[in-house]
């Protein structure tokens, strides 16, 4: 079954190009061996609150207009290089020069933070060098489509030679990072694979890569850089969390989202599990079986989060590509075969690591969680962009509220969801979906004890605050507000389907 409503048509969704990028990598020779910089982002930023990531942002038109300025940026890469450059010089008051970086002047740094506009007046007065010697694009990728905006990321790589002559970093005028870090490659993966820190998923892949490549080439990571700037772009992994990879699958579900996140769960060279293998396109299972071939571990099951069809695989094609158990709760068996059935409090040990069941009804009967160190396979419970629906005919909106507060009790690392990116802040987005459907449960019985008593009415008064809400949602998910209200006895619902508030 699906979750959206029947007679709501939210097939208008039209996904737009991806927005061009850039991001920095840059190294340098450290005391003990080659160092990468990351900063911590700020947790007021929109995107990555709370991750260590490279520096970088999206391509303007003061890039545009740097282009046709300096003959030195060529027309393929010149908008991503002058991107990065004036990136570089708001966020860590650095430029490349040649085989070193230098410090931004104080003055042209504080107008560029001001507005980006007047990086390229101070480029073209020579205030902030415009130098791509030894500036490499390490490639390209598009961004997995995640929420309804994709973007082209260049990766671009400078090395900016001993660490003695790396000038002081001064995050003080600049708002997005509150932290840097010099460390190696193996170090930074060290640490978050322990869950000690939080890595953005490219840079984890960037990371990997140079680590891979540095062992055949005397740990040089210059030679590195250059060897994967030649490198063909292949599929790339991506990594939410340590044992935790997501693949996007297609599905027919609630717009923006397009995509259901397939989980491969468990440690990188142990037995894993494949979770919500929703593939009804040949090209996804195959896009899928290429994934599992990639990890170094052994899958030994098919494991659903719940029995909505955007979850669901077609199993004919799934058997095609892995002939593997399918686990999921006793609900979820009433829609698919299930070789195992599984239970709150149940430890799957996948690995070295452990993964704890927890069965939440609210969103949907038998709707399974999974905890873990690295954090919660959180399903429907959230979403990483947009909302979620508690369908009326099987939700439960006070269960789901409450349950949304155990899981907030649990404090996981991460909350990886079935629609859009991993959330890097489960407290505060956990205590958002509280208050906020808490609020809304609150404005449905408020607007029938007023004496409103068609669905529609009460549909309208609920969501008075949201008046880009789509009409027939607002309806539905009143209904569902309403039938949580009325199995706990607060309103009543007559012959002629009118509600009414109860007595006490």
């Amino acid at each position: 079954m699906s979750e959206l409503p029947e007679g709501v048509d939210l097939s208008g969704f039209v996904r737009k190009p991806p927005r061009p990028t850039a991001t920095m990598t840059l190294t340098r020779d450290g005391p003990k061996g080659p160092e990468v910089l990351l900063g911590l982002r700020s947790e007021t930023m929109a995107a990555f609150p709370g991750y260590w990531a490279f520096t970088g942002g999206g391509v303007s038109r003061v890039d545009t207009a740097a282009v046709e300025s300096f003959s030195v940026l060529d027309v393929e890469h010149g908008k991503a290089i002058a991107c990065i450059l004036r990136e570089t010089c708001e966020e860590l008051g650095l430029a490349p020069n040649g085989d070193h970086v230098i410090s931004i002047d104080e003055n042209a740094r504080f107008d560029v933070i001001k507005d980006k506009a007047n990086w390229l007046p101070h480029a073209e007065d020579c205030n902030i060098p415009v130098n791509v010697d030894n500036i490499r694009i390490l490639g390209h990728r598009i961004t997995p489509p995640f929420g309804p905006i994709q973007f082209d990321n260049a990766f671009i790589h400078f090395h900016c030679g001993e660490w003695q002559s790396v000038p002081e970093i001064d995050l003080e005028p600049q708002t997005e990072f509150d932290e840097i870090m010099w460390a190696s490659p193996s170090r930074i993966l060290e640490r978050w694979s322990r869950n000690e820190i939080k890595v953005a998923p490219p840079v984890i892949s960037i990371l990997m890569e140079f680590i891979r490549i540095m062992k055949f080439c005397g740990d040089d990571i210059v030679e590195a850089a250059e060897n994967i700037s030649r490198r063909k772009p292949g599929r790339q992994s991506i990594l939410f969390g340590y044992g935790v990879e997501v693949v996007p699958i297609r599905t027919v579900t609630l717009p923006p989202a397009d995509h259901t996140n397939c989980y491969l769960l468990g440690d990188p060279d142990g037995e894993f599990i494949i979770v919500d293998p929703a593939v009804v396109y040949r090209e996804d299972m195959e896009a899928l079986a290429e994934a599992v071939d990639r990890h170094n571990g052994t899958p030994i099951a098919v494991a659903y989060t719940h029995s909505h069809s955007d979850h669901l695989a077609d199993n004919d094609l799934l058997k095609e590509a892995f002939d593997l158990p399918v686990w999921g709760s006793e609900y979820t068996a009433r829609s698919v075969h299930c070789d195992r059935i599984l239970q709150t409090g149940e430890v799957l040990q996948l690995g070295k690591q452990k993964w704890r069941i927890i069965i939440t009804h609210g969103h949907h009967p038998g709707h399974v969680c999974f905890a873990g160190e690295a954090g919660l396979i959180a399903g429907d419970m959230v979403a990483g962009f947009g909302t979620i629906l508690i369908p009326p005919a099987t939700g439960d909106m006070d269960l789901y509220i409450e349950e949304l507060g155990q899981l907030r009790d649990l404090a996981p690392h991460l909350l990886f969801p079935s629609h859009g990116p991993v959330i890097a802040l489960p407290e505060k987005k956990l205590t958002h979906y509280i208050q906020h459907r808490g609020a809304r449960h609150e404005k449905v019985l408020q607007a029938v004890q007023s004496g409103l008593y068609e669905l529609e009415n009460i549909a309208l008064k609920a969501y008075g605050d949201t008046p880009g809400a789509h009409p027939g949602l607002a309806k539905d998910q009143t209904l569902a507000h309403l039938l949580s209200h009325q199995r706990r006895g607060k309103v009543s619902k007559d012959d002629s389907n009118n509600w009414h508030a109860s007595i006490d």
